[in-house]
């Protein structure tokens, strides 16, 4: 039975999910196009950037991902308390990334309008913020303008009209850190396990590759993925400093230029256009300049709550440990000593090497422990939750991991 997104996405349960959003008919529009011979990688590019951007925009911090030529993967970690955190200027000014609003936020958010405002139009303010700020942690709004956005900019370079995206997007809560784990690895080497790349560090358009681009360019910050958070301020221009916003204490820099290559091309204005497409081409002019944010950052979550719960050093170890053993083509052996973040978590690789194409359809709305399953599928009153039997063959401690 269909379930509604809202008991899909219950960030009760789990802050953490797995995204996935494919092309229509799952055709190549990210990638070479046979028919035509047309090649449109460089959409791949704009989906990452934008899903970068984002990210500093949103309360949803982005820890892994892989843009494929007809789908995209993502692992996000919903922070609804850092979105509660925030003052009720920064959100307005969060949301005004994103879309222009109605002419009563702009008299809010400047000085020199505020102080004649009436108690009726801050009373439209304070009921403006509590949507937006709601809106800005949360998923389906994040993968909406993510969405919206590269469609908008590839039927604009094709010329036509309609469907880009096939739906809007199918999500898996991810229950625990085993889960997690598998989740981040199984996402980072779709390239590797698709045949198109041959090494991490080559995986073009993924988190890890990122990661390790960062790392040889010795910006240690950038690829664990020290956290900042990087809204587009409109009102700051390029030589003011980058102010600190009281409630969050994080600084927030002022407009970035993106690169040419990777930027989609903004809509063209149209003489006598509407007010609405006035403010849709507005937004997206804007989206256009933000910065990309940083993925989100490896280390001890009592340390930084806002963090992936494991050293990016062993990380990458499992990573490409496990990438020469899923290679189609190039099937390695399984190293005779584990990575440390294996033997702590209690995955056989050889387990997760057969199962490693089945987690979108091995589980089905939630992936982890089958314990954690069947708490979820009682809280959820269903009678049980797809991929039990799988997780216990991948996750049970029946595994047969080595002494």
């Amino acid at each position: 039975m269909t379930r509604p997104r809202a008991s899909l996405v219950s960030l009760s349960d789990t802050p953490w999910y797995h995204v996935v959003t494919r092309c229509v008919r799952r055709a190549y529009l990210c990638g070479f196009d046979r028919l035509t011979g047309r090649s449109f990688e460089h959409r791949r590019g704009w989906v990452e950037l934008r899903l970068r951007q984002l990210a500093g925009v949103f309360a949803i911090d982005v820890a892994a991902y892989a843009v494929m030529s007809n789908h995209v993967h993502l692992v996000v970690r919903v922070d609804a308390d850092r979105a509660a955190g925030w003052s009720d200027t920064e959100v307005l000014r969060r949301w005004r990334c994103l879309f222009r609003g109605p002419v009563v936020v702009e008299r809010f958010l400047s000085p020199a309008t505020r102080a004649g405002m009436t108690e009726a139009e801050l009373e439209v303010i304070a009921g403006l913020v509590a949507t937006y700020r709601a809106r800005l942690a949360d998923l389906s709004w994040f993968m909406r303008v993510l969405n919206e956005s590269i469609a908008r900019a590839a039927n604009r370079e094709d010329g036509v009209r309609g469907r880009f995206w096939e739906g809007r997007f199918r999500s898996q809560a991810i229950l625990d850190e085993t889960a997690l784990l598998a989740v981040m690895a199984y996402v980072d080497l779709n390239p590797i396990r698709a045949g198109i790349a041959e090494a991490p560090e080559e995986s073009a358009h993924t988190g890890i590759a990122a990661r390790i681009a960062a790392l040889r360019a010795g910006d240690e910050g950038k690829a664990t993925g020290q956290h900042l958070d990087v809204a587009y301020r409109p009102d700051v221009g390029p030589e003011t400093p980058p102010e600190v916003s009281p409630d969050s204490q994080r600084p927030i820099p002022h407009q970035r230029k993106t690169p040419a290559s990777h930027a989609p091309t903004p809509p063209e204005p149209e003489n006598g256009a509407s007010p609405d497409a006035r403010s849709t081409n507005l937004w997206e002019a804007t989206l256009d300049r933000l910065p990309p944010a940083p993925l989100l950052p490896f280390g001890n979550p009592a340390e930084v709550p806002a963090s992936i719960p494991f050293t990016f050093d062993g990380y990458l170890t499992l990573v490409d440990s496990l990438g020469r053993a899923l290679h189609p083509r190039k099937r390695g052996a399984i190293p005779a000593e584990l990575p440390d973040i294996l033997t702590r978590l209690g995955i056989a690789p050889e387990r997760f090497v057969e199962h490693a194409g089945f987690l979108l359809k091995g589980f089905g709305a939630a992936i982890g422990a089958p314990e954690r399953l069947t708490a979820l599928a009682a809280r959820r009153e269903c009678r049980y939750l797809r991929g039990v039997g799988r997780a216990r063959a991948l996750f049970g401690p029946e595994r047969g991991l080595a002494a």
